[in-house]
């Protein structure tokens, strides 16, 4: 096979699903250097996919041509990080880059992934565990009522639910 970037023999072969499809990228030696392939800690599959190409070079994931969009001057005024900055090395310059610049980001995960939010799965037993401090809760507030309004017998059956609930969560 040939290298998508110099049509030199591929050496190095990427396989990623990004939205949906499996997407390839084969490369030569060279190129895989160039583009950080080789340095686990600098690169992204992603990057490589999704726009970490030079801008007007034909996307291999994609097969259209990629541009940057121009940071217009814009800084963050933490550290002074460029929205080109951001999109020449894919990482930011402080924490504040992400408020400066929230509109690319989202844009960004929004290509990445199928939305900006997660809505991943509960670890097993958690919501069970929530909704019986939910449970409790809703039963103090109904005890402090109770207390209020001089209804003892009311308060003392609902402080033994309470103290059910609380056992329950402890096992």
């Amino acid at each position: 096979m040939k290298c998508d970037f110099c049509d030199k023999k591929a050496t190095v072969f990427l396989t990623q699903l990004v939205e949906g499809q499996m997407k390839k990228v084969c490369l030569c030696d060279p190129c895989a250097k160039e583009r950080g392939v080789t340095d686990p800690t600098g690169f992204s599959m992603a990057d490589l996919l999704l726009g970490g190409i030079s801008a007007g070079e034909s996307s291999p994931a994609t097969g259209k041509k990629t541009a940057h969009i121009s940071g217009g001057g814009r800084k963050c005024p933490s550290c002074g990080f460029t929205l080109d900055d951001l999109h020449r090395v894919r990482r930011f310059g402080c924490g504040d880059c992400y408020t400066a610049f929230s509109d690319e980001v989202t844009q960004m995960v929004r290509g990445l992934h199928k939305g900006a939010s997660h809505v991943g799965k509960i670890p097993a037993g958690l919501m069970e565990m929530q909704v019986i401090h939910q449970r409790i809760e809703e039963l103090r507030a109904r005890l402090d009522q109770a207390i209020a309004s001089e209804s003892y017998e009311e308060a003392a059956g609902i402080r033994d639910e309470i103290r059910t609930l609380e056992v329950s969560t402890k096992s």
